[in-house]
């Protein structure tokens, strides 16, 4: 049950930082400075002033960033690498005391979940921003905002839930993402030359 309750908190925190990292790390610092719930001890290396601070700061410019059309997307394409990996050193520092077996692949297990959210979020973004009007972006950019502090508030206060709604939005997210990429190889495919005659070369 005590690893199942770990699962719960690590991936929940992983997936969730796939969406917003900073949002994600200022939520676990003020969780552990506070006390909001208890907390394995590996949580207060969140609890810093600088970390809160500037994770604080971060999810601000964030905040806005991912308000406006495109730059969004830009914002996003930066971020490709660094919430994954933040995903997965999330995962591992909240795991605790484990072999270096285990933290591999948790690690793995972090980063794969942060990915996922990740490359989903960045996608619908892409396939969003396509549209001329700027509500249904700033209605999705503020889902995404919930989605990520709900999660990270169960992933504190029930993460036997948080496990299974991580594992159930994990293989939403992987089919999401599959058809996106086909959505855009379907756009992006040359149609056939054709010849004079009007047959295809």
């Amino acid at each position: 049950m005590d690893i199942l309750v770990t699962l719960g908190r690590t991936l929940g925190f992983s997936m969730a930082a796939g969406v917003n990292l900073y949002a994600t790390v200022a939520i676990l610092g003020l969780a552990s400075r506070y006390g909001w719930v208890a907390l394995p001890e590996q949580f207060r290396v969140f609890d810093h002033d600088l970390v809160i601070y500037a994770a604080a700061a971060l999810f601000v410019v964030e905040f806005v960033a991912d308000k406006i059309p495109w730059f969004d997307s830009i914002w996003d394409g930066v971020h490709t690498a660094i919430r994954p990996l933040g995903g997965a050193l999330i995962a591992v520092t909240t795991l605790g005391d484990a072999s270096p077996a285990v933290q591999g692949m948790v690690a793995l297990l972090g980063g794969s979940m942060a990915a996922s959210s990740h490359l989903a979020k960045a996608g619908t973004r892409v396939t969003v921003n396509a549209s001329p009007e700027p509500f249904s972006n700033w209605a999705l950019s503020l889902g995404e905002d919930v989605f990520v502090f709900a999660l990270a508030a169960l992933a504190l206060q029930f993460p036997l839930a948080a496990l299974v709604v991580v594992s159930v939005a994990f293989v939403a997210f992987v089919g999401i993402i599959v058809m996106l990429a086909r959505s855009l190889r379907r756009r992006f495919r040359r149609p056939p030359a054709v010849l004079p005659s009007g047959q295809p070369a």
